[in-house]
């Protein structure tokens, strides 16, 4: 079982930034695919930015965040990151981690076998 807590995230105004961290609970983290995900109010859960496993450089971002999202991982500190920079009041939204056995990265949130519980990102305008 691989238990993921998200923190960073916040109140910010439109244009500002915010890292959200995903610290994970395995010895094993650098085999996982990780990803994150975002729910706004009243929305269905969207694929946000995802990372294969290891180190390999394989990204892939929505749309709506390329450019002004970055994820990134740490597999010494067990740790993924999502730096948001340029927000805008459309990113509020809880956003969750996700970690796939598979290696490969993935925008189906079915294929993720761990989430965390979440944290809440909201952007005034």
């Amino acid at each position: 079982q691989v238990q993921l807590v998200e923190s960073g995230g916040g109140l910010v105004q439109a244009g500002g930034s915010l890292r959200l961290s995903c610290a994970a609970s395995t010895r094993t983290f650098s085999t996982y695919a990780m990803g994150w995900f975002r729910q706004a109010p009243g929305k269905e859960r969207e694929f946000v930015a995802a990372i294969s496993s290891w180190s390999s450089g394989s990204l892939s971002y929505a749309d709506s965040v390329k450019g002004r999202f970055t994820i990134s991982r740490d597999n010494a500190k067990n740790t993924v990151y999502l730096q948001m920079n340029s927000l805008k009041p459309e990113d509020t939204a809880v956003y969750y981690c996700a970690a796939g056995r598979s290696p490969n990265w993935s925008v189906v949130a079915e294929t993720y076998d761990y989430w965390g519980q979440g944290t809440q990102v909201t952007v005034s305008s």
